[in-house]
């Protein structure tokens, strides 16, 4: 994991310092910032593959950061929460981070969740090969170039909500439930993902249907799990 740069966003600096040292560790390159203004900034002005972000801080919290960062990065974001703020957490992963980590987190768990991202976002490289393009009434995924459009509109998803996309889209009319939806994506275990899952697939059905609530492409099998129509 050399060579690989990690933003530790969070207003308590004992924290901050705490995961340095674990991903220093690791061999990885840590930057620190104390609120979101502060981590755009960082962004804007440093190569960064992956951030920690903590949800309540001053100026510009977790949430905020989350949304402006999205506007124009797909840079993995895993969300740093207290148990007691899971609704944020929840909100979070509405507006685009990848993962979470509650609070007191267990640094091996941490640890876990940061290369898993890395490993994801960073490592892969373009598919060797020939280009493979798949297209589904209008719906197209070019999985050398990781784009996804909607009858040649380009679709702006998160890494996580590609690879959902992915998943079902090269496997379409397959159903895929729940807990594997989250054991092929996130590549671990599944614990209570349900909702999760289910904030990811809410939002891409509203970047990539035109009545998302009666989706054409992505659909639900009720007590099965979901499907991308062939």
């Amino acid at each position: 994991m050399n060579d690989y740069v990690v933003l530790v966003v969070d207003d308590d600096k004992e924290i901050r310092d705490a995961i340095e040292i674990y991903l220093k560790n690791e061999g990885m390159t840590v930057l620190k910032a104390k609120d979101g203004i502060e981590a755009i900034e960082y962004i804007n002005e440093h190569e960064v593959h992956l951030i920690l972000l903590d949800i309540m801080m001053p100026r510009m919290d977790g949430i905020a950061a989350t949304f402006k960062i999205r506007e124009d990065k797909n840079i993995p974001i895993i969300i740093l929460s207290a148990k007691s703020e899971d609704t944020d957490k929840i909100l979070g992963l509405q507006v685009g981070a990848d993962d979470y980590v509650t609070k007191p987190f267990n640094p091996l768990e941490l640890i876990a969740r940061v290369k898993s991202q890395l490993r994801r976002y960073v490592k892969l490289g373009p598919f060797e090969g020939i280009k493979k393009t798949i297209d589904l009434n209008g719906l197209t995924i070019d999985q050398s170039a990781k784009e996804v459009a909607v009858n040649g509109e380009p679709v702006k998803l998160t890494p996580i909500e590609y690879k959902i996309v992915e998943l079902l889209m090269v496997n379409a009319g397959r159903v895929f439930s729940i807990s594997e939806i989250y054991e092929r994506v996130w590549k671990e275990p599944c614990y209570n993902a349900e909702n999760t899952v289910a904030v990811h697939i809410r939002k891409i059905r509203e970047k990539i249907e035109i009545d998302p609530k009666n989706p054409r492409y992505l659909k639900v099998v009720w007590g099965i799990g979901y499907k991308m129509e062939k």
